[in-house]
Protein backbone atom coordinates (compact mmCIF):
# COMPACT_ATOMS: atom_id res chain seq x y z
CA UNK A 1 0.00 0.00 0.00
CA UNK A 2 3.15 2.46 0.50
CA UNK A 3 3.97 1.69 -2.77
CA UNK A 4 0.84 2.70 -4.20
CA UNK A 5 0.32 5.66 -2.23
CA UNK A 6 3.79 7.19 -3.13
CA UNK A 7 2.72 6.09 -7.11
CA UNK A 8 -0.71 7.84 -6.56
CA UNK A 9 0.77 10.68 -5.75
CA UNK A 10 3.04 11.06 -9.02
CA UNK A 11 0.74 9.81 -11.46
CA UNK A 12 -2.44 10.08 -9.06
CA UNK A 13 -5.20 10.34 -11.55
CA UNK A 14 -4.24 7.90 -14.26
CA UNK A 15 -2.98 5.16 -11.88
CA UNK A 16 -6.63 5.13 -10.25
CA UNK A 17 -8.46 4.99 -13.29
CA UNK A 18 -5.92 2.34 -15.04
CA UNK A 19 -6.60 0.13 -11.59
CA UNK A 20 -10.28 0.79 -11.39
CA UNK A 21 -11.00 -0.07 -14.95
CA UNK A 22 -8.94 -2.97 -14.66
CA UNK A 23 -10.95 -4.20 -11.84
CA UNK A 24 -14.29 -3.46 -13.85
CA UNK A 25 -12.58 -5.88 -16.37
CA UNK A 26 -12.33 -8.85 -14.10
CA UNK A 27 -8.74 -8.31 -13.58
CA UNK A 28 -7.80 -9.22 -9.77
CA UNK A 29 -6.60 -5.63 -8.87
CA UNK A 30 -7.45 -3.98 -5.30
CA UNK A 31 -9.44 -1.23 -6.35
CA UNK A 32 -10.99 -0.87 -3.16
CA UNK A 33 -7.50 -0.36 -1.30
CA UNK A 34 -6.83 2.35 -4.77
CA UNK A 35 -9.87 4.03 -3.32
CA UNK A 36 -9.10 4.25 0.07
CA UNK A 37 -5.57 5.58 -0.73
CA UNK A 38 -7.26 8.33 -3.34
CA UNK A 39 -9.57 9.41 -0.78
CA UNK A 40 -6.74 9.76 1.84
CA UNK A 41 -4.77 11.86 -0.56
CA UNK A 42 -7.67 13.88 -1.77
CA UNK A 43 -7.86 14.65 2.15
CA UNK A 44 -3.98 16.17 2.45
CA UNK A 45 -4.43 17.50 -0.76
CA UNK A 46 -2.40 15.91 -3.11
CA UNK A 47 -5.26 15.28 -5.33
CA UNK A 48 -8.90 16.70 -5.80
CA UNK A 49 -11.63 15.15 -4.40
CA UNK A 50 -14.21 15.90 -7.86
CA UNK A 51 -11.36 14.86 -10.40
CA UNK A 52 -10.93 11.74 -7.89
CA UNK A 53 -14.36 10.66 -7.82
CA UNK A 54 -15.10 11.94 -11.76
CA UNK A 55 -12.35 9.58 -12.88
CA UNK A 56 -13.15 6.48 -10.62
CA UNK A 57 -16.82 6.87 -12.11
CA UNK A 58 -15.69 7.20 -15.68
CA UNK A 59 -13.29 3.77 -15.27
CA UNK A 60 -15.54 1.82 -13.81
CA UNK A 61 -18.51 2.54 -16.21
CA UNK A 62 -16.40 2.24 -18.68
CA UNK A 63 -14.66 -0.84 -17.81
CA UNK A 64 -18.48 -2.32 -17.06
CA UNK A 65 -20.03 -0.94 -20.01
CA UNK A 66 -17.59 -2.87 -22.11
CA UNK A 67 -18.53 -6.03 -20.23
CA UNK A 68 -22.11 -4.99 -20.86
CA UNK A 69 -21.71 -5.13 -24.72
CA UNK A 70 -19.27 -8.22 -24.92
CA UNK A 71 -22.34 -9.76 -22.72
CA UNK A 72 -24.87 -8.61 -25.22
CA UNK A 73 -22.95 -9.87 -28.65
CA UNK A 74 -20.86 -12.93 -27.00
CA UNK A 75 -23.48 -14.33 -24.89
CA UNK A 76 -22.29 -17.32 -22.74
CA UNK A 77 -18.72 -17.75 -24.69
CA UNK A 78 -17.30 -14.19 -22.30
CA UNK A 79 -19.25 -15.78 -19.19
CA UNK A 80 -17.62 -18.96 -19.81
CA UNK A 81 -14.18 -17.53 -19.60
CA UNK A 82 -15.22 -15.45 -16.24
CA UNK A 83 -15.62 -18.85 -14.85
CA UNK A 84 -13.08 -20.41 -16.23
CA UNK A 85 -11.23 -21.15 -12.90
CA UNK A 86 -14.21 -23.09 -11.52
CA UNK A 87 -14.13 -26.52 -11.68
CA UNK A 88 -17.45 -26.57 -13.50
CA UNK A 89 -18.03 -23.26 -15.10
CA UNK A 90 -21.54 -24.36 -16.91
CA UNK A 91 -22.87 -24.95 -12.81
CA UNK A 92 -20.97 -21.42 -12.32
CA UNK A 93 -22.83 -19.88 -14.66
CA UNK A 94 -25.92 -21.32 -14.20
CA UNK A 95 -25.88 -20.18 -10.11
CA UNK A 96 -24.50 -16.09 -11.45
CA UNK A 97 -27.55 -16.09 -13.65
CA UNK A 98 -30.57 -17.24 -11.78
CA UNK A 99 -29.22 -15.38 -8.61
CA UNK A 100 -28.68 -12.27 -10.99
CA UNK A 101 -32.10 -12.82 -12.37
CA UNK A 102 -33.89 -13.31 -9.34
CA UNK A 103 -32.61 -10.17 -7.60
CA UNK A 104 -32.75 -8.33 -10.62
CA UNK A 105 -31.72 -4.59 -10.75
CA UNK A 106 -31.17 -4.08 -7.19
CA UNK A 107 -28.07 -6.98 -7.05
CA UNK A 108 -26.64 -4.43 -10.04
CA UNK A 109 -26.48 -1.39 -7.80
CA UNK A 110 -24.54 -3.70 -5.15
CA UNK A 111 -23.07 -6.12 -7.53
CA UNK A 112 -19.62 -4.59 -7.07
CA UNK A 113 -19.73 -5.23 -3.40
CA UNK A 114 -20.14 -9.27 -3.71
CA UNK A 115 -17.12 -11.55 -4.99
CA UNK A 116 -18.05 -13.65 -7.67
CA UNK A 117 -21.01 -11.05 -9.01
CA UNK A 118 -19.15 -8.31 -9.39
CA UNK A 119 -17.12 -8.95 -12.97
CA UNK A 120 -20.15 -11.30 -13.74
CA UNK A 121 -22.57 -8.57 -13.43
CA UNK A 122 -22.65 -6.10 -16.36
CA UNK A 123 -22.18 -8.94 -18.80
CA UNK A 124 -25.01 -10.84 -17.60
CA UNK A 125 -27.04 -8.06 -17.91
CA UNK A 126 -25.66 -7.80 -21.67
CA UNK A 127 -26.85 -11.59 -22.11
CA UNK A 128 -30.30 -10.94 -20.07
CA UNK A 129 -30.92 -8.01 -22.92
CA UNK A 130 -31.13 -5.24 -20.11
CA UNK A 131 -31.80 -1.94 -21.97
CA UNK A 132 -28.04 -0.22 -22.11
CA UNK A 133 -29.82 2.89 -20.53
CA UNK A 134 -31.40 1.09 -18.04
CA UNK A 135 -27.86 -0.46 -17.34
CA UNK A 136 -26.07 2.57 -17.24
CA UNK A 137 -28.49 4.08 -14.92
CA UNK A 138 -28.32 1.21 -12.36
CA UNK A 139 -24.58 0.67 -13.09
CA UNK A 140 -24.07 4.77 -12.32
CA UNK A 141 -25.95 4.26 -8.76
CA UNK A 142 -23.75 0.77 -8.20
CA UNK A 143 -20.28 2.78 -8.97
CA UNK A 144 -21.35 5.93 -6.96
CA UNK A 145 -22.26 3.65 -4.42
CA UNK A 146 -18.96 1.33 -4.31
CA UNK A 147 -16.35 4.57 -5.24
CA UNK A 148 -17.99 6.93 -3.12
CA UNK A 149 -17.99 4.39 -0.03
CA UNK A 150 -14.44 3.83 -0.56
CA UNK A 151 -13.19 7.36 -1.01
CA UNK A 152 -15.35 9.02 1.88
CA UNK A 153 -13.77 6.25 4.55
CA UNK A 154 -10.38 7.28 2.99
CA UNK A 155 -11.10 11.10 3.17
CA UNK A 156 -12.32 10.72 6.63
CA UNK A 157 -9.66 8.06 8.32
CA UNK A 158 -7.01 9.66 5.92
CA UNK A 159 -5.12 9.92 9.33
CA UNK A 160 -5.10 6.04 10.25
CA UNK A 161 -4.58 5.36 6.33
CA UNK A 162 -1.42 7.16 7.02
CA UNK A 163 -0.73 4.94 9.92
CA UNK A 164 -0.99 1.66 8.05
CA UNK A 165 1.33 2.53 4.97
CA UNK A 166 3.96 2.90 6.57
CA UNK A 167 3.62 0.01 8.63
CA UNK A 168 2.97 -1.73 5.56
CA UNK A 169 6.32 -0.89 3.86
CA UNK A 170 7.74 -3.49 6.84
CA UNK A 171 5.08 -5.58 6.84
CA UNK A 172 5.48 -6.24 3.02
CA UNK A 173 7.38 -9.22 3.01
CA UNK A 174 5.19 -11.33 5.73
CA UNK A 175 2.33 -10.38 3.53
CA UNK A 176 4.49 -11.53 0.66
CA UNK A 177 4.97 -14.90 2.11
CA UNK A 178 1.03 -14.75 3.16
CA UNK A 179 0.21 -14.65 -0.66
CA UNK A 180 3.16 -17.17 -1.83
CA UNK A 181 1.24 -19.61 1.04
CA UNK A 182 -2.36 -19.20 -0.31
CA UNK A 183 -1.35 -19.48 -4.12
CA UNK A 184 0.31 -22.77 -2.94
CA UNK A 185 -2.67 -24.48 -0.96
CA UNK A 186 -4.47 -23.76 -3.54
CA UNK A 187 -2.52 -25.19 -5.80
CA UNK A 188 -2.35 -28.29 -3.57
CA UNK A 189 -6.31 -28.23 -3.15
CA UNK A 190 -6.28 -28.48 -7.25
CA UNK A 191 -4.45 -31.89 -6.95
CA UNK A 192 -6.62 -32.76 -4.19
CA UNK A 193 -9.48 -32.25 -6.48
CA UNK A 194 -7.57 -34.68 -9.16
CA UNK A 195 -6.86 -37.06 -6.73
CA UNK A 196 -10.42 -37.48 -5.19
CA UNK A 197 -11.73 -37.18 -8.81
CA UNK A 198 -9.77 -40.46 -9.76
CA UNK A 199 -10.36 -42.29 -6.84
CA UNK A 200 -14.33 -41.89 -8.22
CA UNK A 201 -15.64 -44.71 -10.31
CA UNK A 202 -14.07 -44.73 -12.98
CA UNK A 203 -15.57 -43.46 -16.26
CA UNK A 204 -14.60 -44.57 -19.69
CA UNK A 205 -13.27 -42.11 -22.45
CA UNK A 206 -13.55 -42.28 -26.22
CA UNK A 207 -11.76 -40.64 -29.15
CA UNK A 208 -14.61 -38.31 -31.19
CA UNK A 209 -13.74 -40.83 -34.40
CA UNK A 210 -13.85 -43.85 -32.54
CA UNK A 211 -17.36 -42.92 -31.05
CA UNK A 212 -18.39 -41.85 -34.16
CA UNK A 213 -18.00 -45.30 -35.31
CA UNK A 214 -19.96 -47.15 -32.82
CA UNK A 215 -22.61 -44.35 -33.38
CA UNK A 216 -22.56 -45.49 -37.16
CA UNK A 217 -23.38 -48.76 -35.96
CA UNK A 218 -26.29 -47.72 -33.73
CA UNK A 219 -25.03 -46.66 -30.40
CA UNK A 220 -26.72 -43.44 -28.76
CA UNK A 221 -25.14 -39.89 -28.15
CA UNK A 222 -26.54 -37.38 -25.28
CA UNK A 223 -25.95 -33.46 -25.09
CA UNK A 224 -25.18 -32.72 -21.13
CA UNK A 225 -24.43 -29.14 -21.51
CA UNK A 226 -25.86 -26.89 -18.85
CA UNK A 227 -25.86 -24.10 -21.03
CA UNK A 228 -25.29 -25.12 -24.02
CA UNK A 229 -29.15 -24.99 -25.62
CA UNK A 230 -28.93 -21.26 -24.51
CA UNK A 231 -27.55 -20.23 -27.60
CA UNK A 232 -30.17 -20.07 -30.68
CA UNK A 233 -26.74 -20.36 -33.04
CA UNK A 234 -25.95 -23.49 -30.83
CA UNK A 235 -24.62 -26.77 -32.86
CA UNK A 236 -24.32 -30.33 -31.71
CA UNK A 237 -23.22 -33.70 -32.60
CA UNK A 238 -25.19 -34.82 -35.29
CA UNK A 239 -28.36 -36.76 -33.94
CA UNK A 240 -27.48 -36.66 -29.94
CA UNK A 241 -30.38 -35.65 -27.72
CA UNK A 242 -30.88 -33.53 -24.92
CA UNK A 243 -29.87 -34.82 -21.37
CA UNK A 244 -30.05 -31.91 -18.66
CA UNK A 245 -27.51 -32.67 -16.16
CA UNK A 246 -29.85 -30.69 -13.43
CA UNK A 247 -32.38 -32.97 -13.46
CA UNK A 248 -30.93 -36.66 -13.24
CA UNK A 249 -32.54 -37.38 -10.20
CA UNK A 250 -35.76 -37.22 -12.51
CA UNK A 251 -36.98 -40.71 -14.13
CA UNK A 252 -34.27 -40.89 -17.41
CA UNK A 253 -37.41 -41.33 -19.87
CA UNK A 254 -35.47 -42.35 -23.04
CA UNK A 255 -32.64 -43.75 -21.71
CA UNK A 256 -31.57 -46.92 -23.37
CA UNK A 257 -31.23 -49.93 -21.31
CA UNK A 258 -28.78 -51.79 -22.84
CA UNK A 259 -26.18 -50.95 -25.55
CA UNK A 260 -23.63 -47.94 -25.80
CA UNK A 261 -24.47 -44.44 -24.78
CA UNK A 262 -21.84 -41.89 -25.24
CA UNK A 263 -21.76 -38.22 -23.23
CA UNK A 264 -20.16 -35.08 -24.20
CA UNK A 265 -20.02 -31.16 -22.59
CA UNK A 266 -17.94 -28.17 -23.63
CA UNK A 267 -16.61 -27.67 -19.80
CA UNK A 268 -13.23 -27.90 -18.57
CA UNK A 269 -11.51 -31.34 -18.51
CA UNK A 270 -15.37 -32.97 -19.39
CA UNK A 271 -16.63 -32.08 -15.60
CA UNK A 272 -20.10 -32.38 -16.42
CA UNK A 273 -20.09 -35.21 -18.80
CA UNK A 274 -18.04 -36.90 -16.07
CA UNK A 275 -20.32 -36.13 -13.32
CA UNK A 276 -23.78 -37.57 -15.35
CA UNK A 277 -21.46 -40.43 -16.24
CA UNK A 278 -21.24 -41.63 -12.66
CA UNK A 279 -24.89 -41.17 -12.06
CA UNK A 280 -26.15 -42.76 -14.73
CA UNK A 281 -23.29 -45.65 -13.61
CA UNK A 282 -25.16 -45.88 -10.23
CA UNK A 283 -28.82 -45.68 -11.89
CA UNK A 284 -28.20 -48.47 -14.56
CA UNK A 285 -26.07 -50.92 -12.10
CA UNK A 286 -27.34 -54.38 -13.19
CA UNK A 287 -28.16 -52.92 -16.60
CA UNK A 288 -26.19 -53.86 -20.22
CA UNK A 289 -25.66 -50.45 -20.68
CA UNK A 290 -21.97 -48.80 -21.35
CA UNK A 291 -21.74 -45.11 -20.62
CA UNK A 292 -19.12 -43.32 -22.06
CA UNK A 293 -17.36 -39.72 -21.86
CA UNK A 294 -16.28 -38.19 -25.63
CA UNK A 295 -12.75 -36.90 -25.17
CA UNK A 296 -12.46 -33.36 -25.46
CA UNK A 297 -16.10 -32.98 -26.15
CA UNK A 298 -17.96 -31.11 -28.69
CA UNK A 299 -14.89 -29.09 -29.50
CA UNK A 300 -12.75 -32.19 -30.44
CA UNK A 301 -15.80 -33.41 -32.13
CA UNK A 302 -15.57 -30.02 -34.18
CA UNK A 303 -11.85 -30.07 -34.63
CA UNK A 304 -12.10 -34.15 -35.93
CA UNK A 305 -14.18 -32.68 -38.58
CA UNK A 306 -16.99 -35.14 -37.98
CA UNK A 307 -20.90 -33.80 -38.96
CA UNK A 308 -22.88 -31.58 -36.61
CA UNK A 309 -26.38 -29.93 -36.66
CA UNK A 310 -28.07 -26.90 -35.12
CA UNK A 311 -29.81 -27.93 -32.32
CA UNK A 312 -33.77 -27.78 -33.38
CA UNK A 313 -35.31 -24.73 -32.44
CA UNK A 314 -37.80 -26.22 -30.56
CA UNK A 315 -35.18 -27.40 -28.18
CA UNK A 316 -33.83 -23.90 -27.34
CA UNK A 317 -34.09 -22.13 -23.98
CA UNK A 318 -35.11 -18.46 -24.46
CA UNK A 319 -32.42 -16.94 -22.03
CA UNK A 320 -34.63 -14.60 -19.14
CA UNK A 321 -34.97 -11.43 -19.93
CA UNK A 322 -35.24 -8.08 -18.34
CA UNK A 323 -37.08 -6.30 -21.67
Amino acid sequence: MGALNTALAQHGYLILGAIVFLEAIGVPVPAAVALLVAGGAAARGVLQTPYVLSIALGAMLAGDTLMFLLGRYTGWWLLGLLCRISLNPEACILRSADSFYRRGRTLLVIAKFIPGINTMAPPLAGSMNMRLMTFLRLDLAGALLYAGSYLVVGYVFSGALDVVTRGYDSAGRIIGWIVIGLIGAYLLFRVWLWAKGRALTAVPFADPEEAARELATGAAVYDVRSHGYFDAKATRIRGSRRLDPNSLRQPAAGLPVEGSVFLYCTCVRQATSVRVAQELQKVSYGKSIRITVIRGGLRAWVKAGLPVEDVPADEVAVLPAFD
